[in-house]
């Protein structure tokens, strides 16, 4: 693993990983590529600032719990660029030199309610790195603005097709405010489903993008664009899990929440990280259920806790997981 970048606007960032057109290439678990934010969070009258975004969230509770994680986003040569580079950086993931544009680093203003909940404002611009990368990953994962926003929607595609990954995860993470009308977000959500072994939605997105559709009828659909495994998540409520002919449904955690910001990361980085044991072989409705319960217990952990503080190894096996 390359050192990590202490200064995001030093000359050496974008050689750090063997840089665009390097002949050599660096092994790693997971590759992330998506949009990495700073969370402008609203609360009884006080505002706090924290790195954030969907993608850059998935890399974080990745490497916290031990994953050799790289992450390709956009960040601005500037102060939030900077402190969002080593937040993840201090918890295990590699931010690859790519990353870095001469752009301000986007934000996302959320509002937390009285039940815990946050409604958004986006400032988030999403290019899309074109380079040729320097790692050879086992696993990507995307989604979010990241699958949504031109260009850089097609650049993610790109990538994909480019890196030609094993496993690919797919979180859609729907902000309706940003990513144009529904007919385009559908067709967009199934050329990356259609790439996907893995795809994880939550029951508003499920709406969003397949209105008036249950919840087993909306994992059949997206079941029969190609993914081996489909999870939805709702809530309080829990999840529900299919793959190989298994459906599974796995109640939500009792849990003193104060916010939900990170909650459905937190439940795609345990599906990253837990489902390539099984990828080679079958799945079990056993190992359905067992992938869920733990995704699930993870999420609990981070909707105790304020903004997107997912959880390390540690917290992980203080609940016996």
């Amino acid at each position: 693993m390359p050192q990590f970048l202490s200064d995001p606007s030093s000359p050496t960032a974008a050689a750090a990983d063997g840089g665009a057109g390097s002949s050599s290439t660096t092994a790693v678990d997971v590759l992330v590529i998506g949009e990495a934010v700073v969370d402008i969070t609203s609360s009884a009258g006080a505002k706090t600032e924290m790195p954030g975004g969907g993608p850059a969230n998935v890399a974080l509770g990745l490497g916290r719990r031990g994953v050799d994680v790289a992450l390709l986003t956009n960040l601005g040569r500037d102060a939030r660029g900077s402190v969002i580079t080593r937040h993840l950086e201090r918890s295990g993931v590699w931010v690859l030199g790519e990353s870095f544009v001469d752009d301000a680093t986007s934000t996302a203003h959320a509002e937390i309610t009285a039940d815990g909940s946050a409604r958004y404002d986006f400032d988030v611009r999403w290019i899309g790195p074109e380079a040729r990368l320097g790692v050879r990953p086992r696993t990507i994962h995307t989604g979010s603005v990241a699958a949504f926003l031109t260009p850089g929607d097609a650049r993610v595609l790109e990538q994909l097709d480019r890196l030609n990954a094993e496993i690919v995860t797919f979180d859609p993470n729907i902000r309706p405010a940003l990513i144009g009308a529904r007919d385009r977000a559908r067709a967009r959500f199934e050329d990356f489903a259609r790439r996907a072994t893995v795809v994880k939605l939550s029951d508003e997105d499920a709406e969003y993008l397949y209105p008036d559709t249950g919840v087993h009828e909306a994992l059949d659909a997206i079941a029969a664009l190609g993914p081996r495994l489909v999870a939805l998540t709702r809530g309080a409520h829990g999840a529900a899990l299919a793959a190989d002919g298994h459906a599974v449904e796995v109640p939500g955690r009792t849990v003193a929440v104060v916010d939900t910001i990170g909650a459905g990361d937190t439940f795609m980085a345990s599906l990253i990280a837990d489902y390539p044991s099984m990828h080679d072989g079958g799945i079990s409705a056993a190992d359905l259920r067992d992938l869920g319960e733990t995704a699930v217990g993870a999420a609990a952990i981070t909707v105790s806790r304020a903004g997107a503080d997912l959880p390390w190894s540690a917290d992980l096996a203080a609940q016996g997981r």
